[in-house]
């Protein structure tokens, strides 16, 4: 496990066999939770990898957890303590019948680095299979430019499956760019 800081790992234990008390943890994210919720989704380096446009005002943050947060089945804030630092979601593909789904997360750029968006992704695999029965796929798509990312799925288990070229619609006019394909399946070690 990455240390996150003072000798500390994500889950809360020191090197020398101490406790500290942030730990990495998921839960839902809502509107009380619009400014932090700025941190990450306002922040061209978090977000220039995503599809979502950045949040420029706490209105536009509002509007986004209200109309794609709230009611979707399976979206967490990733919280480091008790404060949410992130985000992550598991979006089944309606024409699967909830055999596939995508992974999506994002983390807010001055907790990169900690081994908090790795511990999150592992939480996921640990819940999500049961969570949502009949689930068999998981997958992570990324660009080939994102290799934080990619560590990130591989901490996590993921098995990288190749990639995709002119995969990934550009943002802001930019031409399409190639991306790597993860997949976590129900069948692998999820310990």
């Amino acid at each position: 496990m990455e240390p996150a800081a003072d000798g500390d790992d994500v889950h809360g234990q020191r090197r020398d066999g101490g406790h500290h008390a942030p730990v990495v943890s998921l839960r839902a994210l809502g509107l009380a939770d619009a400014d932090a919720f700025m941190a990450w989704a306002s922040d061209d380096r978090v977000m220039r990898h995503l599809k979502r446009p950045l949040c420029a005002t706490r209105e536009q943050a509002v509007a986004q957890i209200r109309d794609t947060v709230l009611g979707h089945p399976w979206f967490r804030a990733i919280c480091f303590g008790d404060v949410p630092v992130g985000q992550v979601s598991v979006w089944p593909y309606a024409d699967e019948g909830g055999r596939r789904a995508n992974l999506g997360y994002a983390l807010a750029h001055d907790q990169w680095g900690r081994g908090i968006a790795a511990a999150a992704v592992r939480m996921v695999v640990g819940t999500v299979f049961d969570d949502l029965p009949g689930l068999e796929r998981l997958e992570a798509v990324t660009d080939v430019a994102n290799v934080r990312s990619q560590r990130v799925l591989e901490k996590a288990g993921f098995h990288r499956e190749g990639v995709l070229r002119r995969y990934i619609a550009g943002r802001r006019g930019s031409g399409a760019r190639d991306a790597v394909i993860y997949s976590f399946l129900s069948s692998d070690d999820r310990a």
